[in-house]
């Protein structure tokens, strides 16, 4: 089974432009989990613009189902994901500025890096994901650095879908098979929607994970939250 993991920022990004507490982060978390999310992920970054570290703090002891904390792995990042252990840490290689994640990493170039905090976080009992493209050989040098997982980014098969579903899905198919032989777990994010989920499950359904955040808060202000959850599983399902 594919689970789905909601990502929460955008929830955060509301209720930081007002000040205050609503919406209330915490509740929505815990709504999403008691409509059927089977994981909750956050994406703090240094100016804390959506995601605060505090949260972070706070929603770890709430959540009954898994939690993904992914980031780009500065000191404070790294600490942080040591002191909260999540079930999962997500590394992005984002620069501090950064709107949103936009490239998976260059393993190669970064692999003594990667390794040395894949064997960090491995050693604290908390399972790892490197976010990466479809590249055969980022691929490989992520299972050379030790990860758990690869978490593919998914927004150029996003970008074409509507064009080509098959040609779109076709370098991630490729790129799953891969990430499978090398004995890797398998995640997957980045701009995936109502629109093109079924379809990426359908070429790939031995995914571990999606995780889906801006799209399915989107979603929600027309549907509704629940609604919106059920709909999304029922891609998966």
């Amino acid at each position: 089974m594919t689970k789905l993991s909601v990502n929460i920022n955008k929830v955060a990004t509301l209720r930081n432009a007002r000040g205050g507490n609503n919406p209330d982060v915490e509740k929505v978390a815990l709504d999403c989990e008691r409509f059927g999310a089977e994981g909750i992920t956050v994406h703090p970054r240094p100016d804390e613009r959506h995601i605060r570290y505090a949260d972070v703090y706070a929603l770890r002891p709430l959540l009954k189902t898994e939690f993904n904390i992914e980031g780009y792995p500065s000191k404070e990042f790294i600490d942080l994901v040591l002191k909260v252990k999540p079930h999962q840490v997500t590394l992005v290689p984002d620069a501090p500025d950064q709107i949103t994640s936009n490239a998976g990493w260059d393993t190669k170039t970064n692999q003594s890096f990667l390794a040395d905090l894949m064997e960090t976080f491995g050693n604290a009992g908390i399972r790892t994901s490197i976010f990466v493209g479809t590249d055969a050989e980022m691929i490989e040098y992520a299972a050379k650095a030790g990860a758990d997982r690869v978490e593919l980014y998914t927004e150029p098969y996003a970008s074409l879908y509507l064009e080509s579903p098959e040609a779109a899905v076709a370098p991630f198919v490729e790129a799953a098979k891969i990430t499978r032989s090398l004995g890797m777990g398998l995640n997957a994010g980045h701009d995936l929607s109502l629109v093109n989920l079924k379809y990426f499950h359908e070429s790939i359904p031995w995914l571990d994970e999606v995780s889906i955040g801006h799209a399915l808060i989107c979603d929600a202000l027309y549907l509704g939250l629940e609604k919106t959850i059920k709909e999304y599983k029922t891609c998966l399902h």
